[in-house]
């Protein structure tokens, strides 16, 4: 089985851990893509709602930083993917 959106072979969906704080906000902690090693998110920068320009989709993108690099991680009806270069 792939974690590749069919409609767009680039978008990856990614397993995500996270914490789900009483007042309904979600942290992501790390991610991974399928059996890939797991990248733990150093901090997060900036949650808005907003469209994924580059792989398409609307929902919550998290700004994060990752080994000194800024990453887009996207929160997208219960599923998680990055948008990629």
């Amino acid at each position: 089985m792939t974690n590749r959106d069919r409609r767009n072979p680039q978008k990856i969906y990614l397993k995500v851990r996270a914490d789900h704080l009483p007042d309904g906000r979600i942290v992501p902690l790390m991610f991974r893509a399928g059996e890939d090693e797991t990248v733990r998110i150093d901090r997060i920068l900036d949650v808005r709602e907003a469209p994924s320009l580059k792989m398409g989709g609307q929902g919550t993108r998290y700004t994060c930083r990752v080994a000194g690099q800024e990453i887009y991680l996207f929160h997208d009806r219960d599923r998680w993917f990055l948008e990629t270069q």
